[in-house]
């Protein structure tokens, strides 16, 4: 089998990991668990992700994975802003809302939402919310990568953080 490389070159590798291993392979790698949010004239939307990660601190970006295949995409795709709620151990009812089948206005009903400076909700008791301009979107695989520069950040600095790791939620709390 190949690959076609970064610069285009074409490498002999091993046969990939199947998808099953892969979802097991990742199910080690401990992750915070946050809510993404935007507003779109239709409302507001969200989703749960652990797929966040820092770009650079100059100028402070991130950049978060979204599922194409996610209800939420079309209002993500066509977005400007975007808020990144990390959540608290308190949170799981909020993660699980919006990690699953639940009518995007249900999802909002649960946990205090405010407007962040960009817009969009805004979980009041987040660990930290990243208020963010969207800047690029790049599609990889199966998903669409948001690069997005931060404009605002709110942060609670006594908060505990919720943890996905082997499948199930974890604390970590700030000084066990």
């Amino acid at each position: 089998m190949t690959i076609t490389a970064i610069n285009n070159a074409v490498t002999e590798v091993l046969p990939p990991v199947t998808p099953e291993q892969y979802r097991q392979g990742m199910s080690s790698l401990a992750a915070a668990v946050n809510v993404v949010t935007t507003t779109s004239p239709q409302g507001n939307a969200g989703f749960t992700a652990t797929a966040v990660c820092s770009v650079s601190d100059n100028p402070a970006t991130l950049l978060v994975c979204l599922n194409r295949s996610a209800s939420v995409h079309e209002v993500f795709k066509n977005s400007t802003h975007l808020v990144i709620n990390t959540l608290t151990s308190q949170h799981q009812s909020i993660s699980n809302a919006f990690g699953g089948k639940a009518p995007m206005n249900e999802r909002f009903k649960i946990g205090n939402w405010i407007e962040s400076a960009t817009g969009c909700p805004r979980l009041l008791d987040a660990a930290v919310s990243f208020d963010c301009v969207i800047t690029d979107v790049k599609s990889v695989a199966t998903h669409d990568v948001i690069f997005c520069q931060v404009v605002d950040i709110k942060q609670d600095p006594e908060a505990d953080a919720l943890l996905y790791y082997q499948r199930g939620y974890h604390s970590a709390c700030k000084n066990a």
